[in-house]
């Protein structure tokens, strides 16, 4: 049957299609449209609004702070909880091929992203060696309070990362210190201070507490379950996003003061800063997308992927690479990558993830 005319004639059937195509390009520009909403609601969230408000008091120079003993309180009951509910998680839904497969992604990303960050470092950032080194080292480690605060906000849309990435998380902290030793050149034997027992820098790295107490928390989740953890969970999951407000309150005012102390930073260095957060999690964003991982976890392992550590690696640095300049690679990581992260890559990464992992 054919649809009459002055012009030509159409089929039935060639009708049905345009109005397919019309109909298939409207769901994808309402998905858009959620995917957009979806990164504005994250940006607007209130973790990350109590940052901004952070770097803002800090900028005008404001007194606020929050005493160190709370601080590290506060970092240490975030790691607890976020392991904790790692492991119950994994206890609910058992192993699977998909925790195995990022997990292994997860720890050739890290000891691979230092050797990119490096060669930038090195032509781009004009950094010698042993500083191109030490910064490398940060890249390719992750930081705990961005994926930490990364998942609050995935699960606040209702895309919750898998419980499994906490592990991944902490496989991704150590092997880039490696690297970055390699890659400056600075075997582990030069690298250490004089007179220091190698031990010492193989203790910072492997038995860091960060990294003790989420693989601790982790495997404690695993063992109680989650019908033992409900016992627990006011304390470790109802508290959990207040405690995480104040702590990038915290993070807001470290970093913009660190910003402004800052003599070493240069424009170069902080383009990289935030060039290889994009760069990094857009690697990470196709890994997780090629593994089929679902959205939230999809998400998390761009933000792992694009995060520096500031924690971890600075304490591992200062004993292997004592030359190098921590002014640098603290406000790097601290002062600019991770408030970029916090207020753009998050929103931007999840958005990326509701479109290519959805």
């Amino acid at each position: 049957m054919a649809v009459s005319g002055h012009g030509p004639k159409v089929s039935a059937s060639q009708v049905d299609a345009k109005q397919a195509v019309r109909m298939k390009g409207h769901e994808a520009g309402k998905s858009d449209r959620e995917v957009i909403l979806a990164a504005l609601e994250t940006l607007l969230s209130p973790v990350i609004l109590f940052f901004v408000l952070g770097a803002l008091a800090a900028a005008v120079r404001s007194d606020l702070s929050i005493p160190e003993p709370i601080a590290k309180g506060m970092s240490l009951y975030l790691m607890a909880a976020i392991g904790l509910k790692g492991g119950v998680q994994v206890s609910s839904v058992g192993f699977s091929v998909d925790m195995a497969s990022a997990a292994v992604a997860g720890l050739v990303l890290s000891f691979s992203i230092p050797v990119l960050a490096f060669a930038l470092l090195r032509s781009w950032g004009q950094l010698d060696r042993l500083n191109a080194g030490a910064v490398a080292a940060h890249y390719g480690s992750v930081s705990i309070v961005t994926f930490v605060t990364a998942s609050e906000a995935l699960t606040r849309a209702q895309v919750p990362p898998a419980g499994y990435m906490v592990a991944v998380l902490a496989l991704m902290e150590t092997p880039a210190i490696l690297t970055g030793l390699l890659l400056a050149q600075n075997g582990f034997a030069r690298a250490r201070p004089q007179g220091a027992p190698g031990g010492h820098l193989w203790r910072e790295v492997f038995l860091n507490g960060s990294v003790v107490l989420l693989l601790g928390a982790f495997a404690i989740g695993l063992v109680v379950g989650k019908a033992k953890y409900e016992a627990i969970a006011p304390v470790f999951t109802t508290g959990f996003s207040g405690i995480l407000c104040l702590f990038l309150l915290d993070m807001g005012l470290v970093a913009m003061r660190r910003l402004r102390e800052s003599r070493a930073m240069t424009l170069r260095l902080a383009s990289l800063g935030i060039a290889l957060p994009l760069i990094n999690g857009t690697i990470g964003l196709a890994i997780a997308v090629f593994l089929g991982l679902g959205v939230g976890t999809t998400a998390a392992f761009a933000m792992l992927a694009a995060s520096a550590s500031y924690i971890a690696v600075p304490a591992a640095m200062r004993m292997a690479m004592p030359k190098a300049d921590p002014g640098l690679y603290l406000s790097m990581s601290l002062a600019v990558t991770f408030p970029f992260n916090i207020v753009i890559g998050i929103p931007l990464f999840s958005a990326l993830a509701a479109r290519f992992a959805g």
